[in-house]
């Protein structure tokens, strides 16, 4: 969260001057680090209350005193004091410039947080937890656990994985199962084995920025597809493959992140007829499959591919804990051999220990009763969130209706700016995702992810009330000068 700026509005020192002032001695003070980025200027006038040719005046000479440089569609960012010269590197100068945008920070924890989608601690089965740990270690394999394990993930693990995956008509004779650090690095992997610097790579637009930004920094072409209420559109793939030769179709079929879409069963087999005449790589990053909480189950597509080519991706991640950091991939086992290869380079093994607790955690049964409290919990706050949307969001507002996962997607009325907005919302002690860090080629500016799972559904009232009180007196201020008649400078 940006620093509070205190202004003196009776000083006879100008309003921009102040503001310069006090950014610069935030800066000099190392409250504000070199590489730090600033509010937009439209964000900044909101949050002060000021006119943004005021903000602009004030960064403008930050620049020329060189304490902040200013990008074109990146932003502003904090270079600070110029060095002095002396012994060492100076890694400031070495340092390339990053290539993808960060993600704002969730803020505080007294900030009610719809930013980050992830299960809610208060959910976490403590006691049962334990109980699997003690079991993984008092078992006859307790010393080859804490031992350097094979890149392809705990053998006990992956033999469970991969029957669950046969008994279910996931897995095919041909193919295998590999653990990862999660379903992020099984993405990172594919991209290594898979994609070239040029290639072309079909993805969900909008969608989440750790697919985004992993496949932009390895120099991939991105071509958006537009989610619609049930998932990719179809018409606009179907023109996508045609154009050129896309090495990959990146695609999560369940309860999409950020918009919650799900695809139907039709447009999944339509995705495969198009894929298998076209050559084409499909990737199902299956994250969110065992978040439903209405409706029925829909067979993922690497089930309804006969060929077996399908990579589907999952992970315990969203379901059970988080910081394990404990995915699989069920794929053909030539590619999977390839995979394992380059997950040996990068980090030898996934944590032994934590797949072994997963696993007794799910032999156990424990994971089956502690996935039913997690989707009836997330019934609950689904329901809470959508009848606070309805409530509190100000007339022409819109939002997804998902029947499970972590999020949904919302469209603010024009000319409203969720990105320029998000400054006063953490102000007001409430975070949430702007559009922009989603977007491939759609720029939607009042667009912003709501993700509900993490809070209990108290708290997803009280923070959409203060969210739908600031968005409603900005949309009235933004209407009321945009009709207002201009006046006279003197």
């Amino acid at each position: 969260m940006f620093p509070r700026l205190d202004l003196d509005r009776a000083s006879d020192v100008p309003i921009y001057r102040q503001v310069h002032d006090r950014i610069r001695e935030l800066i000099l003070t190392g409250a504000l680090r070199r590489g730090d980025r600033l509010p937009a200027t439209r964000e900044l006038a909101g949050l002060l209350g000021l006119n943004r040719t005021t903000i602009s005046a004030a960064y403008d000479l930050l620049e020329s005193e060189g304490l902040i440089q200013k990008h074109v569609g990146r932003g502003s960012f904090v270079l600070g004091e110029a060095r002095s010269s002396g012994p060492g590197l100076n890694w400031d100068e070495l340092l390339p410039e990053a290539d993808v945008p960060a993600a704002p920070a969730p803020g505080s924890p007294d900030v009610i947080s719809f930013a980050t989608s992830r299960p809610s601690e208060e959910l976490f089965p403590l006691d049962a937890f334990r109980l699997s740990c003690e079991e993984a270690l008092a078992g006859p394999n307790a010393a080859s656990i804490l031992q350097l394990g094979s890149p392809g993930g705990y053998l006990p693990l992956r033999d469970y994985l991969l029957e669950q995956a046969r008994r279910t008509g996931i897995a095919r004779p041909g193919d295998d199962v590999i653990v990862t650090n999660g379903c992020q690095q099984a993405l990172d992997l594919i991209e290594r084995v898979l994609v070239r610097p040029g290639d072309t790579v079909l993805v969900e637009d909008p969608v989440y920025p750790g697919l985004k930004n992993l496949f932009l920094h390895a120099g991939a072409q991105l071509a958006g597809i537009p989610v619609r209420r049930d998932g990719v559109d179809l018409e606009v793939l179907q023109r996508l493959i045609a154009r050129g030769r896309p090495r990959l179709l990146i695609v999560t079929p369940n309860f999409q992140n950020p918009t919650g879409a799900t695809l139907p069963v039709a447009s999944r087999l339509a995705i495969l007829r198009m894929a298998h005449h076209a050559g084409l790589i499909i990737v199902e990053n299956d994250i969110y499959g065992g978040l439903r909480y209405e409706g029925q189950d829909v067979p993922p597509i690497k089930q309804l591919d006969e060929s077996g080519d399908t990579v589907l991706l999952r992970s315990f991640s969203k379901l059970t804990f988080p910081g394990l950091r404990v995915g699989w991939v069920v794929g053909p086992k030539a590619l999977l051999a390839r995979l394992t290869e380059a997950k040996q380079l990068a980090d030898l093994h996934t944590d032994q220990l934590a797949q072994a607790v997963l696993l007794r955690f799910a032999e156990s049964g424990r994971l089956e009763a502690h996935a039913a409290r997690v989707r009836a919990a997330g019934a609950e706050r689904l329901r809470a969130v959508l009848e606070a949307c309805e409530r509190y969001l100000p007339p022409g507002s819109s939002f997804t209706r998902p029947e499970g996962g972590m999020s949904l997607w919302v469209r603010l009325p024009e000319p409203l700016d969720a990105g320029e907005l998000l400054g006063r919302a953490q102000a007001a002690g409430v975070s949430y995702m702007p559009g922009r860090y989603f977007t491939v080629a759609r720029h939607e500016p009042g667009a912003l992810r709501l993700s509900f799972a993490g809070l209990p559904p108290e708290k997803i009232e009280a923070g959409l009330a203060i969210l739908g009180n600031l968005f409603s007196s900005e949309l009235a201020r933004a209407r009321t000068e945009r009709f207002e008649p201009a006046q006279a400078i003197v």
